[in-house]
């Protein structure tokens, strides 16, 4: 299946599952979306929606192999340039959309690279676990373009993002848990300027929550313990 496609059916599986901060579905439906390879409801702390193959352990993974991560904006997101009508342009959209690719990865990366013994590698390998990360559902409240000019924008959230992520055995390409969680920025209960700096600093606040979790994962298959 190429990236076009996938990512496609990730962002439909989303928006089918998390809508205006409240679930969209029926219980039934998320079940079946979530499970339909033989996957099983887990709790996951911190995550909406997490679902593991029975029997799968993360105890023989030491080292993480991480995916390029993918971005798909929100389907009804169709902004204007900061301070003005004049709608953004595909370059423009392009460079959100590979800064909230590299915020995402860096933060994944680096969790597990500064925080932890495990190694994150580019290879296969008996004792790789092979993550997947997908940015879907991005949609940006003010974006900022960098553009010169003394227009200013106060917004009281930068956004929101969601997660679809998947782990699979490397190796063997297995799918050991899939899991989806919507965030928003921070609500900061009265305006505040926004701008590309803060933008970037919500999602990476953000992506590092969640890269927070998956080494925690590890870390108690391990038994290591919470960190």
């Amino acid at each position: 299946m190429n990236v076009i496609r996938r990512l496609g059916l990730f962002t439909l599986l989303a928006s089918a599952l998390v809508a205006s901060g409240a679930f969209a579905a029926k219980p039934s439906e998320i079940d079946e979306a979530m499970s339909h390879d033989g996957l099983q409801k887990v709790t996951v702390k911190g995550i909406q929606f997490a679902y593991a193959r029975p029997g799968a352990t993360l105890a023989d993974y030491t080292r993480v192999q991480i995916e390029p991560v993918q971005v798909a904006f929100h389907k009804q997101w169709d902004p204007t340039r900061t301070g003005s009508r004049i709608k953004l342009g595909k370059e423009e959209r392009e460079n959100i959309r590979s800064g909230v690719a590299a915020a995402v990865q860096e933060e994944f990366v680096g969790e597990l690279q500064n925080k932890s013994s495990y190694k994150v590698v580019s290879e296969s390998g008996p004792d790789v676990l092979r993550v997947r990360v997908n940015i879907v559902d991005l949609y940006v409240n003010a974006p900022d373009t960098q553009s010169r000019g003394m227009s200013r924008t106060y917004t009281v959230s930068a956004g929101q993002m969601t997660l679809f992520a998947e782990l699979f055995d490397s190796e063997s390409g297995q799918l050991l848990a899939r899991v989806i969680d919507k965030r928003e920025a921070r609500d900061n209960q009265m305006y505040q300027l926004s701008n590309s700096v803060v933008n970037r600093g919500e999602v990476q606040d953000i992506a590092s929550s969640w890269a927070r979790i998956l080494r925690t994962a590890l870390d108690n298959a391990h038994g290591i313990g919470k960190k």
